[in-house]
């Protein structure tokens, strides 16, 4: 029987933390996966179906989707557009994914950027994470200049999307977070009805899971994009979230999505065995460390001791380089055993 295009992408990775980031990009860009995040997410795909969704998101800047596996002309990975974004002077971007999406019926055109962001925390990352979603915006929105619009054809620019699933959140502030432009009078009365939407930042936050939360006692979400993400990138075995995603949230196992699953949960046991190996290694060099350490304090002590038995003052002790405590320390230690 041959596997579909969700089953091989949850069933196949084993090597780095780096490859387990590259696999975790390839999942979340996957198109069952993709359109749940479009539907809870921009508010213009939120009262369309899933299936409906999927043909909506493009794969080359076409309507429509390439066909991969017979009868299911709509599932799979999205090769996206330019990935890269560089302009001169101003250095180069690196999307995880970016891609289009068409919503036929208001006849609109969405550019999407999707990050997999691992750490919202400023002391690690040396900057807001809200500043550089803006900047983001910012490049995604000049980009459009001379592809989208030419001239000074401003009313062509299409809406861009910047959905960032971060993945350190607390136990209880699992949440969706919007940045956006807004319009406010500051004086007087005029009222303006043009909306203000181009640009729009997505936080998606998930808990944060070590190994699998949920079995440790953390409820399931109350939001399904939230509930679906941690099942997703939680520590349970590769069989169990094949089930859960296929029963709970109505996903069908392609082969990449399936081979995509299973290689994550390979990596993730990859990683986690290598940090423990790490981690008693570097352990034992510590104990080796302090064992020194704890010689040599001893040592330094008990030559203390010989020069107060040999009637040196404390004076002329420390004036060999020895401290004021571990005089004292010997000290106590002659007065002890005489």
């Amino acid at each position: 029987m041959v596997e579909t295009n969700l089953a091989q992408a949850v069933d196949a990775v084993n090597d780095s933390g780096a490859a387990y980031d590259t696999n975790v990009k390839h999942l979340l860009a996957d198109k069952q996966i993709l359109s749940r995040i479009l539907k809870y997410t921009i508010e213009e795909f939120g009262d369309m179906d899933i299936l409906d969704i999927m043909g909506c998101i493009d794969d080359d800047i076409e309507i429509g989707t390439r066909p991969v596996d017979g009868g299911l002309s709509n599932l799979g990975r999205v090769k996206g557009t330019v990935t890269e974004d560089s302009i001169p002077g101003e250095g180069v971007i690196y999307y995880d994914i970016r891609f289009t999406a068409y919503h036929r019926e208001q006849e609109m055109k969405i550019l999407v950027n999707i990050e997999a962001q691992k750490s919202t925390d400023f002391g690690k990352l040396g900057y807001h994470l809200e500043n550089r979603i803006v900047f983001y915006l910012a490049r995604m929105i000049s980009a459009e200049k001379q592809t989208e619009f030419y001239h000074s054809d401003f009313d062509n620019l299409k809406k861009v999307r910047s959905i960032w699933i971060c993945m350190d959140t607390d136990e209880t502030e699992d949440s969706i977070e919007e940045l956006c432009l807004e319009r406010k009078a500051v004086f007087g009365k005029k009222k303006s009805t043009y909306p203000v939407d181009l640009m729009k930042g997505i936080i998606v936050n998930i808990r944060n899971r070590e190994g699998d939360s949920l079995e440790e006692g953390m409820e399931k979400s109350s939001n399904v994009l939230i509930a679906m993400l941690e099942e997703l990138l939680s520590g349970k075995s590769a069989a169990e979230k094949k089930r859960v995603l296929t029963d709970e949230y109505g996903m069908i196992m392609t082969a990449e999505l399936e081979g995509r699953i299973q290689l994550m949960c390979n990596l993730s046991e990859n990683i986690e065995a290598k940090g423990m190996k790490a981690g008693i290694k570097e352990g034992i060099k510590e104990g080796i460390k302090e064992g020194i350490k704890e010689g040599v304090r001893k040592e330094r002590i008990a030559a203390i001791v010989r020069m107060i038995k040999a009637g040196a003052s404390k004076e002329q002790i420390i004036s060999y380089g020895y401290t004021k405590a571990e005089y004292e320390e010997a000290g106590n230690s002659v007065s002890v055993h005489p």
